[in-house]
């Protein structure tokens, strides 16, 4: 079976900001550790630095238990958030990753978006160089763009693709990060079979839809300013009511297995390919260790017929 990760994400950032405590974040991490994860996404944008910070703090002791993944390629400022690939930028970004990591290696680095203004070959370019000199062990990309950015008439990971093939030629990629759950396949039509055809990993990033795929929200509940599903076009009262039976035919599948909803979407996500790692965000230790659990529940046939008639998720615009 394959294994899960952990997205740090929502420890520091992003998501519910009168719930996210340092003590609480931190044995998160290492409730997970103990549960045989070993796959720690973050990025330096995630605070922005602040959970760097908080991961570093979690590994003192325990880095050999880990597998570190952090991003460079994005800058926060107070109301936008803006790409930067030139070189000399990513050099320092990394070295500054390092120092708020508390450790001598990144073993995924991965560029978070590319900049328009830098050819994304010069960007890899200076990220490769940082393999040579030991400070990165490989490298991945993270889909780029929404399906609002889409063409018309082009797949949603057709971007993401040519990027991939354009800095294929420079330095391998060792993996690549994009959106896959149970509502929001999407991957599967291109770039999942891209990166299989290619000996290439996958890293699920948001695998439980924010949150909505636990059953644990509650359609209108409302979410504090800074939460990002306060902005998101699936979380408002109506397309939450909406989706509700996706969650329900997640909960009828998990039941089966004596599972929960959020077991049932990560095991989902895992019978996609053996080169899949789900990386789902929590703050909360019980969380981390039940998503951890997922990887010993497995589909049956009847189960993943089930889910793939679940009906697709709407949009607001739908």
């Amino acid at each position: 079976m394959g294994a899960v990760g952990l997205g740090c994400m929502p420890m520091s950032w992003a998501y519910s900001a009168s719930q996210q405590r340092g003590d609480r974040a931190l044995r998160a991490v290492h409730a997970a550790l103990d549960a045989g994860v070993d796959l720690l996404d973050t990025a330096d944008m995630y605070g922005p630095f602040t959970n760097e910070l908080l991961v570093g703090r979690a590994l003192k002791g325990r880095r050999a238990q880990a597998f570190v993944s952090t991003k460079c390629g994005l800058l926060v400022g107070d109301q936008h958030i803006v790409a930067n690939g030139r070189p000399g930028y990513v050099r320092r970004a990394c070295d500054a990753s390092l120092r708020r990591l508390q450790t001598d290696v990144i073993d995924l680095y991965q560029l978070h978006r590319a900049d328009p203004e830098v050819p994304v070959e010069e960007t890899w370019g200076a990220m490769a160089e940082l393999v040579g000199a030991g400070k990165v062990r490989a490298l991945g990309l993270c889909a780029v763009g929404a399906r609002a950015s889409r063409r018309p008439g082009a797949r949603m990971h057709d971007g993401t693709i040519r990027q991939l093939e354009r800095v294929q030629q420079v330095f391998p990629v060792s993996a690549v990060q994009a959106e896959l759950s149970v509502w929001s396949p999407q991957a599967l039509e291109s770039l999942l079979p891209w990166c299989a055809d290619r000996g290439i990993g996958f890293l699920a990033a948001m695998p439980l839809g924010n949150g909505f795929l636990t059953g644990t929200l509650t359609p209108g509940q409302g979410f504090e300013p800074e939460d990002l599903r306060a902005r998101h076009p699936r979380f408002t009262a109506e397309m939450m009511a909406a989706n509700q039976p996706l969650v329900v035919g997640l909960r009828r599948v998990a039941e089966r297995h004596g599972a929960t909803p959020a077991q049932a979407a990560l095991a989902w996500v895992l019978h996609q390919g053996p080169q899949v790692v789900p990386v789902p965000g929590t703050k909360r230790e019980d969380w981390a260790v039940e998503n951890a659990r997922a990887a010993g529940l497995i589909l049956t046939e009847r189960d993943l017929a089930e889910i793939d008639r679940l009906p697709a998720a709407r949009e607001s615009w739908d």
